[in-house]
């Protein structure tokens, strides 16, 4: 059983204005795969290499498997670590790089060669043992990057951005074998990335950060579509969520909640009725709005502004009492700039902030 608590980790570089984290705890279960998203400069890099022990916290305690790793050498901790820049030795075979880290260890030879050919079969290397990593593509490099990780059965396998530098088709291949392989092995995970996609495709949980905290850690489907914050909701998905000022209304037919959004209304949850006359701001997301030419019940009258085809979507970008809206829709669907559309929004898919705080507000 190998679990991670991090627990209250502040880093402060010399010269820094703010804390890289601020009192951070994060709790990673065993054979779980965690991922911390965030931009750049969020804080989840320094997060990482204070686990894998090349940073160390100005206070705090990292505890892997039921020791206290904080401040032991990173040779001492069993966790092995796969960098974005691969970081494979240009003057060694493929095998040798794989059985690196086993036979600095001291391993066996006979031990060694059956490991870096497990490793090899999992991710595809085989035919490639004997060649070195001049020899490979850029895929092939990082696979062996990861190859080497695996091998020396780690309590813990750390990955800092490792899919950056692929371009993007190969980047989805391997993104969906990395967590075919990661699945197979079981070893607890953490993964530093700012790419959204790879994010919420491999992690068990996603924990978001920003400015050194993590704002939110939870299921990568209840991360998208249930952010807590603006700022969540806004850093997820492509195209992030829409952002709507909308005005709470009492004085709906029959005592209804609405919620004014410059000229026309859409329901307000009833939760919402204590705010009347305040501002908030509504959340939707491009693909839960529907559109269509014919005007229909309840819906929001819009004008096209930019009209954008995806192949197997098309980009809406239309225009709601001077307030800019995204909707992706069917392929099927055609539009002209200026044209007149109508926006349904189901008021299960929208969600409701704070206009100060930007948190989200309790609806429920």
């Amino acid at each position: 059983m190998t679990e991670v608590h991090l627990r209250n980790l502040v880093k402060t570089y010399p010269g820094a204005s703010a804390r890289a984290t601020d009192d951070v705890s994060l709790d990673i279960a065993d054979g779980e795969f965690m991922v911390l998203l965030g931009p750049s400069g969020c804080g989840k890099t320094t997060l990482l290499r204070m686990l894998a022990g090349l940073e160390l916290p100005d206070s705090g305690q990292i505890v892997v498997g039921g020791r206290d790793v904080t401040y032991l050498p990173p040779k001492d901790r069993n966790l092995s670590m796969v960098f974005q820049s691969y970081a494979v030795f240009p003057h060694r075979t493929v095998r040798a790089n794989i059985g690196f880290g086993l036979t600095m260890r001291g391993v066996d030879a006979d031990e060694v060669r059956r490991k870096v050919d497990w490793a090899a079969g999992l991710l595809q290397l085989g035919p490639y043992l004997d060649r070195y990593p001049t020899q490979l593509s850029g895929g092939q490099r990082q696979r062996v990057a990861v190859a080497r990780a695996i091998v020396v059965d780690a309590d813990v396998l750390l990955m800092d951005e490792p899919l950056s530098n692929l371009d993007a088709l190969l980047r989805l291949s391997f993104r969906a074998d990395l967590k075919k392989l990661v699945e197979d092995i079981g070893t607890t995970t953490l993964y530093v990335t700012h790419d959204q996609s790879e994010a919420l495709s491999l992690g068990n949980r996603v924990a978001v950060m920003r400015d050194g905290v993590i704002v939110q850690c939870e299921d990568p489907l209840r991360v998208y579509d249930e952010p807590v914050s603006r700022f969540v909701g806004g850093f997820i998905g492509s195209p992030p969520m829409n952002f709507l000022r909308a005005r709470i209304d009492t004085g709906g037919q029959d005592g209804g909640v609405l919620a004014d959004l410059g000229g026309q209304v859409v329901p307000a949850p009833a939760a919402l009725r204590p705010l009347g006359g305040t501002e908030v701001h509504l959340g939707v997301r491009a693909e839960t709005i529907g559109i269509s030419h014919e005007r229909r019940p309840g819906a929001l009258r819009a004008t096209v502004r930019v009209f954008e085809p995806l192949g197997s979507a098309v980009l809406v970008t239309a225009d709601v009492d001077g307030q800019e809206v995204k909707v992706q829709a069917a392929n099927t669907f055609r539009a002209s700039s200026a044209d007149t559309v109508w926006l349904t929004l189901a008021p299960d898919d929208l969600r409701w902030y704070d206009a100060e705080t930007e948190l989200a507000l309790e609806t429920a």
